[in-house]
């Protein structure tokens, strides 16, 4: 994919400033469309790392989807319309994140298991004897960054389908946690496993990303803990609890979803209903 050549290439900078691939990302966007937003940005700090650490979805698309979200509310201010344009927006993203790594998992990325303490300490020698500006993560950032924007910009833009209540089972946990149309419309994309991929849970992340949101806001001159964050784990620990051990959302569905029309059929027949009742806190509800 061309991209403009007036676009900002600073993702190193920007990288290094912001600690984390997911919050690079969500600031490339954001500062792209015109609305940086610093706390939704440091909220997104535990995706790196492909989910806390856990390998799935690579952060750079978390927080892309996003920001991506975040812009599809204020171009259509329309929920159901943004809602559809952020899980189209994201595919787009997908499309050109796999263009450039053929995958969308950290682990097949990076090579290094990182839940385990030896992956991690191996992670972090790579790292040092590189050089941070010259780590694969910061290489890829600079070199996806331009395309990144592109492929944002396309999918916002494209006009998407009238549909009759979409519904992203990422929104609905964000809904459920009190939050907002536009904090809705932020995480739409994250529906299906990211973008209808079917990769680790949207809603997860969603309700993990809407925690740390609530935290930043009390605590604007703190970033939310990255490693050791107890309300993260004590949320991916009852997640698989709830899920027997699966992170992916097509193996918790047992399907994939072709378009937003059968992830919302899914969602209104009732479908993660308890699993989006978990982690929204509403279990006895």
């Amino acid at each position: 994919m061309r991209t403009n050549p007036e676009y900002p290439n600073d993702a190193k900078e920007v990288f290094k400033a912001c600690g984390t691939c997911s919050r690079t990302f969500a600031h490339i966007l954001n500062r792209e469309f015109g609305h940086p937003d610093k706390a939704a940005e440091k909220a997104m700090n535990l995706m790196a790392g492909g989910i806390m650490n856990q390998g799935y979805q690579c952060g750079m698309l978390w927080g892309s989807s996003l920001a991506a979200g975040a812009e599809a509310y204020r171009e259509y201010e329309d929920l159901d319309l943004a809602v559809t344009s952020a899980v189209n927006a994201t595919q787009h993203l997908i499309a050109s994140f796999v263009d450039q790594t053929d995958t969308v998992n950290c682990r097949e990325i990076i090579g290094i298991d990182l839940t385990s303490k030896i992956g991690m300490a191996k992670f972090m020698l790579r790292v040092t004897s590189q050089g941070m500006k010259n780590s694969h993560c910061f290489n890829l950032a600079e070199k996806w960054a331009p395309e990144a924007i592109e492929a944002g910009h396309k999918g916002v833009g494209d006009i998407p389908q009238e549909l009759e209540k979409p519904l992203s089972c990422a929104s609905e946990v964000v809904r459920q946690m009190g939050g907002s149309e536009e904090e809705m419309a932020m995480v739409a994309g994250f529906a299906g496993g990211l973008g209808l991929y079917g990769g680790g849970c949207g809603a997860l992340s969603a309700a993990i990303w809407k925690k740390m949101l609530d935290w930043c806001r009390e605590h604007p001159e703190k970033d939310p803990p990255y490693f050791n964050n107890k309300t993260a784990k004590k949320m991916l620990k009852a997640f698989k609890a709830e899920t027997s051990g699966q992170m992916r959302c097509s193996d918790i569905c047992g399907r994939k979803f072709e378009d937003i029309s059968q992830h919302t059929d899914y969602i209104n027949k009732g479908g993660c209903n308890n699993l989006i009742k978990m982690l929204a806190g509403n279990v006895n509800a």
